[in-house]
């Protein structure tokens, strides 16, 4: 992947606080031995909504790579102090160069990102981008993991791999001391309306009901 234009200004460091919205989500983590041993230094929380726009741009073109930014806030919890955020829309990313293994964000795609971002979303923080790996797995190359610490450098900010093949996806998250390791993904929580009813299908990652984890803690 490559992009040669900068991103938004860096956001504000600084977030409200509030209660981090775990009696209304699920907790999807992964089942591999891949799973992440430190705690990443903040948590995602992921709408049905933007889940489905996410999965549908994955399988919009399954031969060549495609991927986009993630929309949403920063919040601090109130209880805990731990940063989370929440994820709540996702902008495809237009005017792309892509490839069976690269994707390219052009000037154009990120000046259409600029504008979406001032007229139709106000107020949103750009908190990740994402882009999909056909037949190849959950990683972050060489060259996703120098973009991502150069034009996403907030520790807030996330990266999203889907492999639409296996049904599998994972957030690629900084840890608390600042190191973005890339091969070892996090799961995420899923803010579910209807507490019965979850809208995620990737196979990678098994589902446990986040309040009782906040309860046994």
């Amino acid at each position: 992947m490559g992009a040669v234009i900068r991103l938004l200004p860096r956001e504000e460091s600084t977030a409200p606080s509030t209660r981090m919205p775990l009696h209304h989500a699920l907790h999807w983590r992964p089942r591999s031995a891949l799973r992440p041993a430190v705690e990443a230094a903040v948590s995602v929380f992921v709408t049905p909504k933007a889940y489905m726009r996410a999965c549908a741009h994955a399988h919009s073109d399954l031969e060549n790579e495609v991927g986009g930014w993630l929309l949403g806030r920063c919040r601090l919890d109130a209880e805990t102090g731990k940063r989370f955020v929440i994820v709540d829309t996702v902008l495809p990313a237009r005017n792309t160069r892509q490839g069976s293994a690269f994707l390219t964000f052009t000037p154009e795609s990120q000046l259409e990102l600029h504008r979406a971002i001032e007229e139709e979303y106000p107020g949103k923080a750009l908190v990740g981008w994402f882009h999909t790996h056909p037949r190849m797995g959950i990683f972050l190359s060489a060259y996703d993991t120098f973009l991502h610490n150069n034009f996403f450098p907030e520790m807030w900010q996330v990266a999203l791999v889907i492999e639409p093949f296996s049904r599998s996806a994972g957030f690629f998250i900084r840890q608390p001391g600042g190191l973005l390791d890339p091969r070892r993904y996090y799961g995420f929580y899923e803010l579910t309306a209807d507490r019965s009813r979850s809208v995620v299908h990737w196979q990678n990652l098994s589902a446990r009901r986040a309040q009782k984890e906040r309860s046994t803690k």
